[in-house]
């Protein structure tokens, strides 16, 4: 089976690769490497012992995508591809709606051609925007996202759909992040953004080792227990092999599926601070700041879809999770 991965090189990209290569996929990477490393798809080849091919592009260049198609015989494609911050989308909303909808475009332009009719696409929960209720469940109203980031990934939803109800011979897996974080437990693979990073482990690990003095703490007004932001957090390996059991279930079922990725409960900001200084053994400074435009107070998934109808759970807790992003900040990025 050759399976496709856009933005393979990224953060859930690298790790869905792996579990895919463990599996006993063929693995083609489309990366443009804006904010990754090729050097992540050899620790790749070398933690799996398996070969990888990688293209080097953007999923919106139409033919590069006819060539990467005609050259490989793509049975499925998993879309990661995309810009991913609330912060900057909202100030660069042209970008997103650009990339996380024009990509998606050009995609399944190129997947009808080449009669590629099975994907994964990767979505988010800032679909529900602020949510009405929390446990958020899939039968919550989508499209109330309150930041273009939300909106893109709305949009291409919306698309998605729309053409997958063209053709009865479409099958795809719409999975919406909750948070993903954490690292491989070899600590050879993990999220180093490049530049300043947007989430807040990769944040909280720089300042334990020493790279930016504090963590910035956006709010501490929100109507939560102590006053930050609670999210649920997933950690990436757990996550990367739901991608793996969603397409596994592609060739087994057509239509349009649509499955949250989360835990099941939620982690305020401080609550994940002090879940570090656990890990590392030391204090993590920190700073409140005001609250950042688009940001909601509280999310969590409702995960009984998910485990009802793929059979997938994460079973990695956020103490699982701070102990990979330290060893992964310690080790990891000096390998």
């Amino acid at each position: 089976m050759n399976v496709l991965v856009t933005g393979g090189a990224g953060f859930i990209g690298s790790h869905v690769v792996v579990r895919l290569l463990e599996w006993g996929a063929d693995v083609v990477v489309l990366d443009s490497l804006a904010n990754s490393s090729q050097a992540t798809l050899d620790t790749i080849e070398a933690l799996t012992g398996r070969s990888l091919r990688f293209v080097k592009g953007d999923v919106r260049d139409i033919s590069l995508l006819r060539e990467l198609f005609a050259e490989h015989s793509i049975d499925a494609v998993i879309h990661l591809a995309g810009l991913k911050s609330v912060e900057e989308s909202v100030r660069l909303p042209l970008d997103y709606y650009s990339t996380n909808v024009g990509g998606i475009l050009t995609l399944l332009e190129v997947m009808e051609e080449a009669g590629t009719r099975r994907l994964v696409f990767s979505s988010s929960a800032t679909v529900y925007g602020d949510p009405e209720s929390v446990p958020v469940a899939e039968t919550h109203a989508a499209g109330r996202a309150v930041n273009p980031y939300g909106r893109s990934k709305f949009f291409a939803e919306e698309v998605i759909r729309d053409f997958a109800a063209t053709d009865p011979g479409w099958a795809v897996a719409i999975l919406r992040y909750f948070n993903p974080a954490g690292a491989h437990a070899s600590g050879l693979i993990g999220e180093d953004p490049k530049g300043q990073p947007n989430n807040l482990l990769p944040i909280v690990g720089r300042v334990a080792v020493g790279q930016q003095p504090t963590v910035g703490v956006y709010g501490n007004d929100y109507p939560t227990a102590d006053g930050t932001g609670v999210r649920d957090y997933v950690h990436v390996c757990d996550l990367a092999q739901g991608h793996v059991q969603a397409l596994d279930f592609l060739f087994r079922h057509a239509g349009a599926h649509v499955w949250n990725m989360g835990v099941g409960r939620g982690y305020s900001v401080l609550e994940v601070l002090k879940a570090f200084e656990s890990a590392c053994g030391k204090p993590i400074p920190y700073e409140v700041r005001d609250r950042r435009p688009g940001d909601i107070a509280e999310s969590w998934a409702d995960v009984a879809k998910v485990e009802r109808e793929l059979g997938w759970k994460s079973r990695k807790d956020i103490g699982q999770i701070v102990a990979d992003v330290w060893r992964w900040q310690t080790s990891g990025m000096d390998a």
